[in-house]
């Protein structure tokens, strides 16, 4: 089967998998692989000419219009959804059956000892700040590793908030290298806002970038968390 992925963690769960992956979005690290655009402005021409057998996208990651707009054109498309750990195994078992991986997946382990019993707020942009919610992928994996996120006001996964009102309520700042790029340089700036939390960088692929690697990135961030000494 001839798949086309618009989705990067996918991208490289499926390669992983032995599917014959022929076209990837410019953000999806495979440089051996034709583009077909970006995540959120795919070159659809492009990808009906490829004829792929599928298109894979995800929720979150892709756009509804688009997804419409390549059915239109003919093509067969899968789109996947993962909130949490919880629907991260259902979701590779309907990924696999979809792209006749033939594989099947239960629930996803990244189980082990030395829980960090942390609290935390993860920016994931900056100018406007956003934080990581409640109801997300990243926000299960640190809580399978003893990390607990504060959800924002509101229902937004994905909520608009100032890192400075969290104050006082955690011990424990994660700035992850996507979507926004955080670097050393930010590290004081967020530290001034959040005084008395520790704030520490991580790999944004392995907080947010679900499939193949989440027990290797499970265990991954524990490590590098688990290096930042609790204050106090």
């Amino acid at each position: 089967m001839r798949v086309v992925s618009l989705v990067p963690s996918i991208t490289e769960t499926l390669l992983a998998w032995g599917v014959d992956v022929v076209a990837c979005t410019r953000f999806c690290e495979q440089p051996a692989l034709s583009r077909v655009g970006g995540t959120k402005d795919p070159d659809i021409a492009a990808i009906v000419a490829l004829a792929p057998d599928l298109v894979v996208l995800d929720r979150e990651e892709n756009r509804r219009e688009d997804a419409e707009a390549m059915v239109a054109a003919g093509l067969r498309v899968h789109v996947t959804h993962v909130t949490g750990l919880d629907s991260l195994g259902p979701a590779l078992a309907g990924l696999a059956e979809a792209t006749g991986a033939g594989l099947t997946s239960g629930p996803v382990d990244v189980s082990g000892v030395d829980l960090l019993r942390r609290t935390a707020i993860v920016p994931i942009w900056r100018r406007p700040w956003m934080l990581l919610g409640a109801d997300t992928y990243g926000a299960g994996l640190l809580a399978s590793i003893g990390v607990a996120t504060l959800p924002g006001p509101g229902p937004d996964r994905y909520p608009m908030v100032d890192p400075a009102s969290f104050a006082g309520q955690v011990d424990l700042v994660v700035l992850p290298s996507e979507p926004y790029p955080f670097a050393d340089r930010h590290m004081a700036e967020v530290a001034g806002l959040v005084p008395g939390a520790q704030v520490v960088l991580v790999d944004g692929r392995d907080l947010l970038w679900w499939g193949m690697r989440t027990p290797g990135a499970a265990q991954r961030l524990r490590a590098v968390l688990r290096a930042v000494t609790p204050p106090g």
